[in-house]
């Protein structure tokens, strides 16, 4: 079987390696162009063109692919690409760009999809992130067959994986990126031989899982302690939460909800300071901070960071 990739970050990266090792011909790779990042900003390949290249496998980087929008000179070339890779199947995994019908149309097959979450709850952009934010307790892979909706094809194969009460976007993000890329392999093995039973999703449990925002980073201390929690864990490792100290920028990455009551306390003052951390006092209910980061400091732990910059009871973080 010929499988065509399109991908772009770590998630798709762990994909095209699992599709690699299981000996599929992999005639063509589309990612997103090369972007600045770092201190310098220097241009930077995304992992899968790195990946791709030190693999010896075709890239292309259209910054398009509608024939007939602004970057249709950039389509076209993708278009005769893929037509010249003849693929069997497109495998897609957090590539970035939407796929025109003409796209979904060119392979055999069609286009599979590799979605981190159980569909059709958290359809969208982030859905690692916005299961931890809800407080799921678990979420996992959907290998999709693609159609023109947002996330809306018929369902291949599904697994679920539970959501532990300290799990991380970065963490969980590991932990389906290797699943995702099980699956598919799975799902194209099946499909070689005719054993995919597509499943349409159900029109019940419908959720968007809407792109994370920096500005989604500022800590309300006047919401409830257990969802700055949830929201901490499902920033990490972007974008944090962000507050501030004496008016100064502050990074908060770790933390826990207490099974206490704040009292009359103002949301965001400080209740205690210790090696345990910092108790905060929330709208609902207290949050201990855990794990701090100054402007241009490494993340430190309450204790550590405690030595650098003494707390009160009464000081207030925030505004």
């Amino acid at each position: 079987m010929r499988v065509a990739f399109a991908g772009t970050p770590e998630f798709a990266r762990v994909a095209l390696e699992r599709l690699h090792a299981a000996g599929f011909t992999i005639p063509l790779v589309l990612t997103q162009p090369d972007r600045p990042a770092g201190r310098g900003m220097q241009l930077q390949a995304s992992p899968v063109k790195q990946f791709a290249l030190a693999h010896g496998l075709p890239v292309a980087q259209p910054r398009g692919l509608r024939l007939d929008g602004k970057w249709a000179d950039d389509a076209a070339a993708a278009r005769d690409a893929l037509q010249a890779a003849a693929p069997d199947v497109l495998v897609v995994a957090a590539y970035g760009l939407i796929l025109p019908a003409w796209v979904l149309a060119l392979p055999r097959l069609g286009c599979l999809n590799i979605h981190a979450s159980l569909l059709p709850r958290w359809r969208g952009a982030a859905p690692i992130h916005r299961a931890i934010e809800a407080g799921d307790a678990s979420t996992g892979v959907t290998i999709m067959q693609m159609d023109a909706g947002l996330d809306t094809g018929d369902m291949l194969l599904a697994e679920t994986v539970p959501i532990g009460a300290d799990t991380t976007t970065g963490q969980l993000h590991d932990t389906l990126a290797a699943l995702g890329g099980r699956l598919v392999v799975e799902a194209l093995e099946l499909a070689a031989c005719g054993g995919l039973r597509p499943v349409a999703q159900p029109a019940e449990g419908v959720t968007y899982a809407s792109k994370i925002d920096k500005a989604e980073a500022t800590l309300g201390w006047s919401q409830p302690a257990e969802v700055l929690a949830r929201r901490l864990r499902a920033f990490d490792p972007f974008p944090g939460g962000a507050t501030t100290l004496d008016g100064a920028p502050l990074k908060v990455w770790r933390a826990e909800a207490l099974a206490r009551d704040a009292g009359p306390a103002v949301p965001g003052t400080v209740l205690a300071a210790g090696s345990e951390g910092i108790d905060i006092a929330c709208g609902q209910g207290v949050l201990r901070l855990r794990e701090l980061q100054r402007p241009g400091g490494k993340r430190l732990p309450a204790a550590d960071f405690l030595r650098g910059q003494a707390l009160a009871p009464g000081q207030r973080l925030g505004s």
